[in-house]
């Protein structure tokens, strides 16, 4: 097992040679060329931004995804569906998701909080070039019977490449806000043809809504059967 420095040269080196836990490689920078070819190979990055200098790169053996199809949908939240509480945008308010992602819980104030300025910055970047992603749920509020307004109250953003989807964060300020955020996504997907949302690690939470273990290289051939991001 061993830990690769990058240098200024865009290369990621073999992901089987990496530590258990998938770390592979530190150094490099957060451009958006080097993003690009991490996330085309099933790398990311992850690092605490208060503790450490440099990115830290991973790329796990045993990937954790939801393939859209396979998202569940349980008996409460078709009922939350279907009350049009809610409304649901893609990409209408990137920078507010993201700092909502960083912000909710006061996250960016916890030792070892990996959303910090530099990835906001980064990701960002790719945003603006077409390569990340949000989605972002609202609350209809009635303001009078006549006036309405909404409220940002959750969502997810991630980075959008070939055919899939690799989530890096969500957030929900009222119950059920990133889970509706999430089936949101996976219907979209799965109607552009998308094959998989990347969820990088195995929680409880994911794995209620249909998560499950594929091998690294089943995710890399899937990965390069399409070219196109969406």
């Amino acid at each position: 097992m061993a830990v690769y420095r990058l240098d200024e040269e865009l290369w990621f080196p073999d992901p089987h040679s990496g530590e258990e836990d998938g770390l592979v490689a530190i150094g490099g920078d957060l451009s958006v060329n080097r993003l690009l070819l991490a996330y085309s190979n099933g790398f990311f990055p992850w690092f605490s931004f208060r503790n450490l200098r440099e990115p830290h790169w991973y790329c796990p053996l045993d990937r954790f995804v939801i393939l859209p199809k396979e998202i569940h949908i349980s008996h409460s939240m078709k009922q939350l569906m279907n009350q049009n509480k809610y409304v649901v945008t893609f990409n209408q308010y990137f920078d507010g998701v993201i700092r909502g992602c960083a912000s909710v819980n006061n996250r960016h104030q916890e030792n070892g909080a990996w959303l910090g300025p530099d990835i906001i910055k980064a990701y960002t970047e790719l945003h603006s070039q077409g390569y990340a992603a949000s989605v972002e749920v609202w609350e209809l509020q009635h303001i009078s019977p006549v006036k309405k307004e909404v409220k940002l109250v959750g969502g997810l953003y991630g980075v959008a490449i070939r055919n899939a989807f690799f989530g890096e964060s969500m957030f929900s300020l009222v119950p059920n806000a990133s889970k509706l955020a999430l089936i949101s996504l996976a219907k979209f997907l799965d109607s552009k043809g998308g094959h998989f949302i990347d969820c990088q690690f195995e929680t409880p939470h994911l794995k209620s809504m249909g998560g499950r273990h594929i091998s690294y290289d089943e995710y890399i051939e899937i990965l390069n059967s399409v070219g196109s991001k969406y």
